[in-house]
């Protein structure tokens, strides 16, 4: 049968030109002239059937490299952990996987309770006192708390660290067209945000400042300092941007007084998905919970005293008026959201600081393997499971080589800024095994001479 994957029938497709008034599929387009038409046939392959195009497309999906087949030392923003099994038990029941925005509380506790749940994790692992339900990633969440900082200090002037995830930085760009804001780029010096120029540019005109911890390099930024330059301008906010598994070992942010901490939840429950789609998390102080963008939910009792949940407030333009709206965010992550908050309440509060603990231990002893193999470990300051190493060729065609030696290599910085051409960012994770770790100096090694 031919195109029985396509559902409309000659019969609806009559039904719908009857209902807007005209006879033919010419008639309906007569309005367009013939100068402007399209004549001939589209440079496309010919269609194929339901069979061979599976099997095309099957054969294309198996030319990439994935996290089965190669071990990984990416990451950069998109890291590969350990998933307990029971995330995808749960997140596969259909009353989640099938769930909307639980605008009926009396038929959406358990989606509610879920969410409410990722928001009590991350406010604990944050430091802060609220948390929504979740934004669409890391990088739109951190704009949308640039935008929120204008708009609470009446001020247009934001400070971001250099330092801070490269596509991140690009968000906060394009957020800021619309509100005209004055970013302000501020320089990495020895791996970390430089503080002398932080301070040059700090002024009364100043909203916030944007910081990374820890920063794209891997190395942990000196909040409290940071915190004390800014407490020098009135009203000016901290803004954080976390790993939030990184919390589950480093002083959250909020404990330095942070204003507002965002991140992206891939760490706990989300596979790398080639990049998305992932889960943001916003939390902040309970002096800026009207502010922030998307929802809240609530717990409350019924009638007869029985806990339930619901949707508390919702700042979008949607449901208050336009004027008095935060954020034009029109949904969260919650299937996302879901998977973060099975899997970090399936670790529990132990198993999350051990699954950091790991971390930090394995990518030291990788680190401690490279300077003995004769490398370069670019920035000596503390970090988290991410280091920067040298190497003496390009780093993608050094890349091209390890693929075929069963690795996924590091991120080339060159990509970001030509300083850091021939700099190699590595992340090693819990999941990495002492051998593999091993096995991957070496082969680091031998490729770079």
């Amino acid at each position: 049968m031919q195109h029985r994957y396509i559902p409309m029938t000659k019969e609806d497709k009559k039904s719908m030109l009857e209902t807007v008034g005209v006879n033919s599929t010419e008639e309906l387009f007569a309005d367009i002239p013939q100068e402007v038409r399209f004549k001939g046939e589209l440079n496309i392959k010919p269609a194929k059937d339901e069979y061979e195009l599976k099997k095309e497309l099957t054969q294309l999906a198996e030319q990439n490299v994935n996290l089965q087949s190669h071990t990984s030392f990416l990451g950069a923003g998109v890291y590969q952990h350990y998933i307990p099994s029971i995330v995808d038990h749960v997140i596969s029941r259909s009353e989640f996987y099938t769930a909307y925005t639980p605008y009926q509380p009396e038929i959406s506790q358990g989606e509610l309770q879920a969410i409410f749940e990722f928001q009590t994790m991350i406010s604990e692992l944050t430091g802060m006192e609220v948390s929504n339900s979740s934004m669409y990633d890391g990088g739109t969440a951190l704009a949308e708390a640039v935008n929120l900082s204008a708009g609470q200090t009446r001020k247009k002037k934001v400070l971001v660290s250099k330092a801070i995830h490269p596509e991140s930085l690009e968000v906060i760009h394009t957020y800021a067209k619309g509100p005209d804001l004055e970013i302000v780029e501020i320089d990495v010096k020895d791996g970390l945000t430089d503080l002398d120029q932080l301070k040059a540019e700090l002024d009364e005109d100043t909203a916030s400042v944007v910081i990374q911890y820890p920063n794209f390099l891997g190395q942990v930024e000196p909040l409290k300092e940071v915190k004390e330059l800014i407490s020098s301008q009135k009203k000016t906010m901290m803004l954080v941007s976390s790993n939030p598994l990184a919390l589950g070992y480093l002083t959250p942010p909020g404990d330095f007084g942070a204003d507002i901490v965002v991140g992206d939840a891939q760490v706990f429950g989300i596979p790398a998905q080639y990049g998305g789609p992932h889960c943001g998390y916003f939390a902040t102080t309970k002096k800026l919970m009207r502010k922030v963008p998307g929802r809240l939910v609530g717990q409350t009792v019924d009638e007869e005293g029985r806990r339930g949940f619901v949707l508390t407030l919702q700042a979008r333009e949607q449901h208050i008026r336009r004027d008095k709206a935060t954020s034009n965010i029109c949904s969260n992550q919650a299937l996302n959201a879901l998977a973060s908050s099975v899997a970090m309440s399936a670790l529990g509060k132990h198993g999350v600081k051990e699954m950091a603990t790991l971390n930090m231990k394995k990518a030291r002893y990788a680190k401690k393997l490279f300077e003995e193999e004769g490398f370069e470990v670019v920035y000596k300051g503390p970090f988290f499971n991410e280091f920067v190493i040298k190497v003496n060729q390009d780093v993608r065609e050094l890349n091209q080589k390890l693929i075929s030696k069963g690795f996924i290599g590091g991120f080339d910085l060159g990509r970001v800024n030509e300083e850091w051409n021939q700099h190699l960012l590595i992340a090693v994770t819990e999941i990495r095994t002492k051998e593999e770790i091993d096995q991957f100096v070496k082969e680091l090694g031998d490729i770079n001479g």
